[in-house]
């Protein structure tokens, strides 16, 4: 009996099911541009609550920077609260829209996966679990947010007006930034293991978090194997696009500007079409390895 790789199921996976690739693009991309339509719309509704006084359109129209500084000085004065609001009620809006969809989202594509591997299973999800991690995820992000802020303030008491050292300052910034990093990508990926369990089994929030732990202890290997490997393919992926979007780029001379544009928005979406059916391979490995050792055997 030979044991099969959960890597290669994986990437088998993704390309056996594109399905899957394709309903992660779905909700991704839908939620995106709803949230890029709901920012536009949102500054829109904020701009048109501020005052305009004859005066300042005068200095608007003087194209003198200068003039236009002070015009728009006072266009925006006293109106953070109201930006401050909007920005609040907009981000909670956003956050729970994204919790749903995520769950939804992850509850369908883990149910997927589960029947490719071992035939039709019970739907066992549990949406509150589901929605208790995906909120545990949002929570992270806003704390690593808040951390962010204070990497800033850490930086700006090292360098001081009357003692300066920028050189000091943006060297704790970009050491505590990289370490908030790296501690926010490890439990966004211990919550979205957890997930796994979620689906599969229906257990709730916190033993789905006991079991993705038991599962980080027996098959490291395993796990660490599935993880580098699509690591590495995503940094080929990224590799290839960066130097395919310096091919329209390199026509911005001669192109019109729309031409060099669109060039450039096609590559962008091609290589976050190919990261999301990477992420749904790398979904497939971690649900292959969940699954009982006499079930990923091979004769």
């Amino acid at each position: 009996m030979k044991q099969r790789s959960p890597t290669l199921e994986g990437f088998q996976t993704m390309f056996r099911l594109p399905s899957l690739g394709l309903a992660e693009i779905a909700w991704r991309w839908s939620f995106g541009l709803a949230a890029a339509v709901a920012f536009a719309f949102a500054v829109r509704e904020y701009l048109s609550t501020l005052p305009v006084t004859a005066g300042e359109m005068l200095l608007l129209r003087t194209r003198q920077p200068v003039l236009m500084l002070q015009a728009l000085a006072r266009i925006f004065q006293g109106s953070a609260p109201r930006a401050v609001a909007a920005f609040l009620v907009l981000t909670l809006t956003l956050a729970l829209a994204w919790i749903v969809l995520a769950s939804l989202g992850r509850a369908a594509s883990v149910k997927a996966v589960t029947e490719y591997f071992r035939g039709p299973v019970s739907s066992n999800a549990r949406f509150s679990s589901l929605f208790a991690l995906n909120s545990l995820r949002v929570a992270i992000m806003l704390a690593a947010t808040v951390g962010v802020a204070g990497a800033v303030l850490a930086a700006k008491s090292v360098s001081r007006p009357d003692n300066p050292s920028p050189g000091a300052a943006v060297l704790i910034f970009w050491l505590l930034t990289i370490l908030i990093g790296i501690t926010c990508s490890l439990l966004n990926w211990y919550l979205s293991l957890a997930a796994v369990f979620a689906v599969r089994e229906g257990t709730p929030a916190f033993p789905s978090l006991i079991a993705a732990t038991d599962l980080c202890r027996t098959r490291s290997g395993s796990l660490v194997a599935a993880g580098t490997w699509f690591g590495i393919a995503h940094v080929i992926l990224f590799v290839v696009a960066s130097s395919a979007v310096a091919f329209p780029l390199g026509f911005a001379e001669v192109l019109p500007g729309g031409m060099v544009f669109g060039g450039v928005l096609l590559v962008t979406l091609l290589y976050f079409t190919a990261v999301d059916f990477l992420y749904v391979g790398r979904l497939a490995s971690y649900v292959f390895i969940t699954l009982p050792k006499e079930e990923a055997t091979e004769n």
